[in-house]
């Protein structure tokens, strides 16, 4: 007979549910989010897997690669279709998303994920990883435009390398204003320095991937 499973992820313990061809609940459990612990769970049961669903995520990606690798049959499920497909259960629990997700693998009713390899991840996160650095070191340089416009101090239009004499400038003995915004271009300087140490991991790892034609 076949069995299908579906696990609801969870940061801490995910929802484990496996039913057999006929619909019915065989096994569940709250297992540990370790791809050791599922793939434990998994062999405990000695049932030969046909599919085990996950809903598509940052920590189901890499509990994936863990169940792949140790050769069961994971497939990520396209999380807009889960939902809607979810959507009519009365009660929503991590138990029954875990029960309706093992349904839908045995009926086939899912979409499945197109999952990335490793290099294409590791430039996807380099990539958040400078978006966040420059939002922040742009949030900085426009709350430090603004408590200085609240003393009528305007920068005005000045370009990055200039940037920084311009606020001592403007700030320069005022008792307030001078320690702080010093502060403030301390944690620029940082977040610049970091920065520019994220674009260069980027670009590396960019023409790495791009080398095995996976972007």
């Amino acid at each position: 007979m076949d069995y299908f499973a579906a696990m609801d992820v969870s940061l801490e313990q995910s929802s484990v549910c496996v039913v057999d061809g006929t619909g019915k609940i065989i096994r569940e459990a709250k297992v540990a989010s370790e791809p050791e612990a599922l793939v434990a769970w998994f062999a405990e049961s000695g049932l030969k897997f046909t599919r085990i669903g996950l809903e598509a995520g940052p920590l189901s990606r890499w509990l994936h690669a863990g169940l792949t690798a140790a050769r069961l049959a994971a497939i990520l499920i396209e999380t807009r279709h889960l939902r809607a497909a979810l959507g009519a259960m009365k009660v929503k629990t991590d138990r029954n998303d875990a029960r309706g997700m093992a349904q839908l693998m045995r009926m086939g009713w899912f979409r499945p994920v197109h999952v990335k390899t490793l290099p294409a991840q590791e430039v996807r996160a380099l990539l958040t990883a400078r978006k966040l650095l420059q939002g922040k070191l742009h949030d900085i340089e426009l709350g430090i435009r603004g408590l200085l416009r609240g003393f009528g101090l305007k920068v005005g239009q000045v370009s990055k390398g200039r940037y920084e004499a311009r606020i001592r400038e403007l700030a320069t003995g005022h008792s307030v204003l001078e320690p702080v915004t010093a502060a403030m271009l301390q944690a620029r300087a940082s977040l610049r320095a970091e920065y520019g140490s994220c674009i260069g991991c980027c670009c590396g790892s960019c023409a790495k991937t791009r080398s095995v034609g996976d972007l």
